[in-house]
């Protein structure tokens, strides 16, 4: 591998490293470590939202996607999360109002002890498995780009995510998440001219793809599909702790409305470059201009071309900023994982069931100790575990089918009662789960998640109705922090 490439990424990792320490300093109670003091203003809040959302999927896979058999449509994968984003505008503010650290949180408090402790099962669950997931993604990459051993990348990558991510909780995630997704679009937007000179330009491009590689919704399978994309993405991010953190951590509802336009707006422009790399990338191919190298990264892993193009057609500090691109976009949705399970447990598990009134500080070191033991658990299932994407996909899924609703309403309806949240969070996951594993039949071109939220609302209005709250408010139940 070119020594500039390597040291180019080697100084992002240390850069991180840094900020991690930096972070450090700025940490002096739970609250700063989970919800970063509660003081993130627009930028940063747009910053670390994108960067959470747009990983090694909307980055690496989109480029596959396109390259393949979606086409342009492909770029909706990251424009439904632009109108996510849009259709949380009303509920940011509102997520802010809470003052609480986790969603678990809300649940304890503005319905029971049982859904706050339900809700943090699945949600941890969810976010173990999704950590694992994002470091077998920044391990494999990095295995590609520098050209060592995939253990030993397993290894590097989790020991810089999780030592800058202990140290600065979601101070340094966020200061690296604005970072990493300056450096995932610039890097991407720089390979674009490079990629379309060596194809002929994008005249060239059209006239050597499939013409049906250019609609904009035949290949993702139609607007079904599309809408049941920004339904998933609505609902996963308005319960996902990695996400609705920072919705929490604005310094004012202004500052959480700001910073979900921007964020929007940034997956916008930025959903149609990787779609371009990938048609490009489709273009060399159909030209048989793509040497050996890349040929058998296409026919390996269509998510590697991407890197082997690079190392092809481009210069090596082009191909330096590219990758620590494309290793950012995995990093910056890992650290929010890992942060996102270590808090639920120090703040919901522990503190509420294990050691009751525990101190900020107390939560605070167990926290991090989550977090040192998840990243541990994660290195060890991203060896062993070939398939892990169905696992991740299901468990992402399942907690919001359950729990969306009940902690949407519970914003809006001052009449949303215990028993309907519970009975909400056990139909909508039940649903979906056996819908998932085919025992009961899904609906045809239709995501699982859709008639779990169905069962889900319903459930929650008939017995919110039939077992109304003692008091019909939207306060919370005080806790100290």
């Amino acid at each position: 591998m070119n020594i500039t490439i390597t040291l180019i990424v080697v100084l992002y990792m240390l850069m991180m490293l840094g900020i991690g320490y930096y972070s450090s300093k700025r940490i002096s109670s739970n609250a700063d470590f989970m919800v970063a003091g509660r003081r993130l203003g627009p930028l940063l809040m747009a910053g670390t939202l994108a960067a959470t959302e747009i990983g090694g999927g909307s980055s690496l896979g989109v480029v596959a996607n396109a390259y393949g058999n979606w086409g342009m449509s492909a770029a909706w994968y990251i424009i439904a999360m632009g109108f996510a984003f849009m259709i949380l505008i009303p509920l940011a503010p509102k997520f802010r109002s809470t003052s609480v650290k986790t969603v678990p949180e809300y649940f304890r408090r503005r319905y029971d002890k049982f859904s706050g402790a339900f809700s943090a099962i699945v949600m941890m669950m969810a976010l173990v498995g999704l950590t694992a997931g994002q470091f077998k993604a920044s391990a494999s990459i990095l295995e590609v780009m520098l050209g060592i051993d995939y253990t030993t990348s397993l290894i590097i990558v989790t020991i810089v995510i999780t030592v800058y991510a202990v140290m600065g909780g979601l101070w340094s995630v966020t200061l690296t998440d604005f970072i990493q997704v300056f450096l995932i679009v610039i890097g991407m937007v720089i390979a674009v001219p490079f990629a379309l000179k060596l194809a002929g330009g994008w005249a060239t491009v059209k006239q050597t793809v499939p013409a049906e590689h250019f609609s904009l919704t035949g290949g993702i399978g139609g607007w079904g599909q599309i809408i049941g994309f920004v339904i998933m993405y609505v609902a996963t991010f308005s319960v996902g702790q990695e996400a609705v953190s920072r919705y929490y951590a604005a310094r004012d509802g202004k500052a959480a409305v700001q910073g979900s336009i921007i964020a929007a707006i940034v997956n916008f422009l930025f959903a149609f470059i990787p779609v371009i790399l990938g048609l490009t990338m489709l273009s060399l191919f159909n030209q048989n201009m793509l040497d050996g190298n890349v040929v058998d990264a296409l026919s390996n892993n269509s998510r590697y071309a991407l890197p082997a193009l690079a190392v092809a057609t481009m210069p090596a500090v082009v191909t330096g900023i590219l990758f620590a691109g494309i290793i950012s976009a995995t990093m910056s949705s890992a650290d929010s994982d890992l942060l996102g399970a270590g808090s639920i447990f120090g703040n919901d598990l522990y503190k509420v069931f294990i050691h009751k009134g525990a101190s900020s500080a107390q939560v605070m070191r167990v926290t991090k100790i989550t977090m040192v033991v998840i990243a541990l658990f994660s290195l060890v299932t991203a060896l062993v575990a070939d398939n892990i994407l169905t696992l991740l996909a299901f468990s992402f899924t399942l907690r919001a089918a359950g729990t969306f609703v009940p902690y949407v309403m519970g914003h809006f309806w001052k009449k949303s009662s215990s028993a309907g949240s519970t009975a909400s969070i056990l139909s909508g996951s039940i649903v979906f789960f056996l819908m998932d594993k085919g025992i009961i039949p899904s609906i045809p071109g239709l995501n699982n998640i859709i008639p779990g939220l169905l069962v889900s609302l319903v459930a929650f209005l008939i017995f919110s109705k039939a077992f109304p709250p003692k008091s019909e408010s939207f306060d919370l139940l005080y806790e100290e922090d």
